[in-house]
């Protein structure tokens, strides 16, 4: 059975999460570890967190895909947005051990006139002061679609934060297919070729989970704006051989669709029906 979820509130604590989830239909789902918008974090129930394990268990269902604020830039110009983007950074890991195993997704980060080989450095600089040897998270760098100063818009650049992550073995790349299109990278009409282009670059042993989203913008615009699956420039040919194509067909996918809960319970309903 295909891997499918949504984003879900973590407002009311990982049991809830779970429900939500089950009611949606999904198998998996993503939450974002604090305020994705700002710097507070939910306190953690230990209780709570235990009956989501049961909850989960209990269906066989596998990993989920924790995401970082959208503020945490370790690449920033600012020096206080860059020790903002560590230390929330290290207690997300910290967080992310009340549920071993699982995957922790965020952006490289913007560097803000820097130029993108300082702001790979930095990103770096940030890993190797954050990851740490007994961790049972795998960090998840997501492609970028370009957008401005963005770090991450190619294959290539991920492939340099990985080379210079001292335990990058605790490291993988999570696909947006809304930002690969975007940042020009023909997931429609040649799917097995950027696979191949990824391969060569990162290696396809990375690749741990994708953001299923259409494209509002044509490819190579790096603009980053999301469409529903089907209402984009990707469209639903394209994204049934994405859900089926034999590297991707086991990975988790995430939705990240400008939806409703209506929306997502619908979306996940025709993915499973697609799915081979």
């Amino acid at each position: 059975m295909l891997q499918i979820g949504s984003h879900i509130s973590s407002a009311k604590g990982y049991e809830a999460m779970g429900k939500q989830a089950l009611k949606l239909g999904a198998n998996t789902f993503a939450f974002f570890t604090r305020n994705p918008r700002g710097g507070s974090a939910k306190a953690i129930v230990p209780e709570d967190v235990e009956r989501f394990r049961i909850l989960w268990q209990e269906r066989g269902y596998g990993k989920i895909v924790a995401h970082a604020p959208y503020t945490l830039n370790a690449c920033s110009n600012k020096a206080d947005t860059r020790r903002f983007a560590g230390e929330a950074f290290r207690d997300d890991l910290k967080r992310m051990e009340y549920t071993p195993g699982n995957d922790y997704n965020f952006h490289p980060g913007s560097h803000v006139g820097q130029g993108a080989e300082e702001g790979i450095r930095l990103i770096s600089e940030m890993l190797n002061a954050s990851l740490y040897p007994d961790m049972t998270t795998t960090v998840l760098l997501e492609t970028m679609a370009g957008k401005g100063s963005e770090v991450g818009r190619s294959f290539e650049e991920l492939r340099e934060i990985l080379d210079r992550t001292e335990l990058s073995q605790k490291m993988g790349v999570c696909l947006d297919t809304c930002h690969v299109w975007d940042a020009g990278y023909d997931i429609v009409g040649n799917l097995d070729g950027v696979l191949t282009e990824f391969d060569k670059s990162i290696g396809l042993g990375r690749l741990k989970a994708i953001h299923l989203n259409d494209s509002l913008n044509d490819r190579g615009s790096h603009k980053d704006r999301h469409a529903r699956i089907g209402e984009g420039y990707i469209g639903w040919e394209a994204f049934t051989r994405i859900i089926n194509h034999p590297v991707l067909k086991n990975l988790p996918f995430i939705l990240e669709t400008p939806n409703d809960d209506a929306g997502w319970a619908k979306e996940i309903a025709e993915l499973q029906n697609l799915a081979v």
